[in-house]
C-alpha cells in the first residue's frame, strides 16, 4: 500500500504558511467562488456534500454542474495556471492564475458563464472568514504565486490518495475525500449511524442550520489543513462528534500527534508526516488510531460496518 521509496521531499514539499500567506489567502476566497457557483446550481446533499471541490491530476474541480438541461465543470488547473470552464453545449473558457484582484476574478468568472449562456448568482460574502470582503468589492486579496499554489497542491494530492485508501476500508457510511472552501481543508468523515445533538454553531458567517445539518449524525473525522495566519503552520486533524468522554486521553500515534485542548481535536504537523520514514504509514497511524479512539469511547457498533474482504 505504501511506497516508501517515493517519500521524498518533492512528493511531499515543504509548504509553511507564512511563505505564502498572500496566495493562500486569495486562492481561499477564489475556491470559495467556485464552490459557491456548484453550492448555487446542485440539489443539496447531506452534510453540504454538493458544495466541495475534488482534486485531479492537474487541480481541483467541482465535477459536473447541472444548469437547466446542461451540464458544466470549472476545474482549477495548477499546472498550467489557468481556471478551465467546460459546458455540455460544446463552449468553454480558459481564464488565466495570475495575480489580480478577487473583485476581477469574480468579474471573470461570473462573466463567462453569462457568454456560455450559463448565468449564475452567488452569495457573494466569503464564508468561515473574520472580516469578509464581498467579492465584487473585494481589492485586498490578489496575490497568486504560481510555484505557491502548485506545491500546495501537490501535497493534497499525496494527502487525498492516503485518505482515499483509508476510506475504503470502511464499509459504513463515509464521504469521499474532498475540498471544503469555507474553511480551506481536505476532509474525509466517517459515521456510525447514529444521529448527533444539535450542533452549537459559531462559524463566522455560516448559518446555524448548515452547521446544525453538516452534523447532524454522529461522526469521526479527520482532515488537512494548511493553517492561518493566526495558527501558521499546516497540520493534519481529527475529531468526533460529539465529543466523547475520555477521547482525548486516548493513545495515538505516531508519537508527533498530540491533543489540542485549544482545538478540541488531536492534530499531527504536516512536517512529520513529510518528514518520516514512511509518509503514508505516517499518516494511515495517525487516521487509524484517532479513528479507533473515536469508536471505542463513544462505543460505535463496528461490527455491521466493518469491511469484508473478498477474494
Amino acid at each position: 500500500m505504501t511506497d516508501t521509496a517515493a517519500d521524498t521531499p518533492t512528493v511531499w514539499p515543504a509548504i509553511p504558511f507564512n511563505d505564502w500567506k498572500d496566495s493562500a489567502e486569495t486562492l481561499h476566497m477564489w475556491t470559495q467562488i467556485i464552490g459557491k457557483v456548484r453550492l448555487a446550481q446542485s440539489p443539496w446533499l447531506n452534510h453540504s456534500w454538493h458544495v466541495t471541490l475534488y482534486l485531479t491530476p492537474r487541480g481541483m474541480t467541482t465535477g459536473t454542474i447541472p444548469h437547466g438541461h446542461q451540464t458544466f465543470s470549472i476545474e482549477f488547473d495548477f499546472i498550467d495556471h489557468q481556471l478551465l470552464i467546460r459546458a455540455s453545449n460544446g463552449g468553454g473558457v480558459d481564464l488565466p492564475l495570475r495575480s489580480q484582484d478577487t473583485a476581477d476574478f469574480y468579474a471573470a468568472v461570473l462573466g463567462s458563464l453569462e457568454e456560455l449562456g450559463l448565468p449564475v448568482t452567488i452569495n457573494t460574502m466569503p464564508n468561515e472568514v473574520e472580516e469578509p470582503i464581498a467579492f465584487p468589492e473585494d481589492r485586498t486579496h490578489k496575490t497568486y504565486d504560481d510555484d505557491a499554489v502548485n506545491r500546495f497542491w501537490r501535497v493534497l494530492c499525496q494527502v487525498d490518495r492516503v485518505f482515499s485508501a483509508f476510506r475504503a476500508e470502511f464499509q459504513g457510511k463515509s464521504s469521499p475525500s474532498h475540498f471544503f472552501w469555507g474553511s480551506f481543508d481536505l476532509a474525509v468523515t466517517r459515521f456510525s449511524g447514529r444521529t448527533a445533538p444539535d450542533h452549537p454553531g459559531g462559524l463566522p458567517n455560516m448559518p446555524l442550520w448548515v452547521a446544525q445539518e453538516a452534523y447532524s449524525q454522529e461522526v469521526s473525522s479527520a482532515g488537512f489543513w494548511p493553517g492561518s495566519a493566526q495558527f501558521p503552520e499546516p497540520i493534519f486533524y481529527s475529531y468526533a462528534y460529539p465529543t466523547p468522554s475520555g477521547f482525548s486521553e486516548q493513545p495515538v500515534a505516531p508519537a508527533e500527534a498530540s491533543w489540542s485542548s485549544d482545538l478540541g481535536e488531536f492534530v499531527l504537523p504536516y512536517e512529520a508526516v513529510r518528514t518520516a520514514d514512511d509518509s503514508d504509514r505516517a499518516l494511515t497511524a495517525f487516521l487509524q488510531t484517532t479513528f479507533d479512539a473515536a469508536a471505542k469511547t463513544a462505543d460505535w457498533d463496528l461490527e455491521p460496518i466493518k469491511r469484508r474482504h473478498f477474494p
